[in-house]
């Protein structure tokens, strides 16, 4: 998915989020996010695992 945007593009990335947000949320945004994706990882992990249950 990241694969084609490379360094150049991350670091663009950054700057215009510090230039929105400020430096002040900018950690507040990342921890929400992160919180974010480890939820839905686990979700999705929960209902493979039914998933796999269901059809043994």
């Amino acid at each position: 998915m990241f694969s084609n945007i490379g360094f150049p593009g991350l670091i663009l990335i950054l700057i215009v989020a510090l230039i929105v947000f400020g430096p002040n949320k900018l950690p507040e945004i990342g921890r929400a996010f992160g919180t974010t994706l480890k939820e839905f990882k686990n979700a999705s992990q929960d209902i493979m695992s039914d998933h796999n249950k269901n059809k043994q």
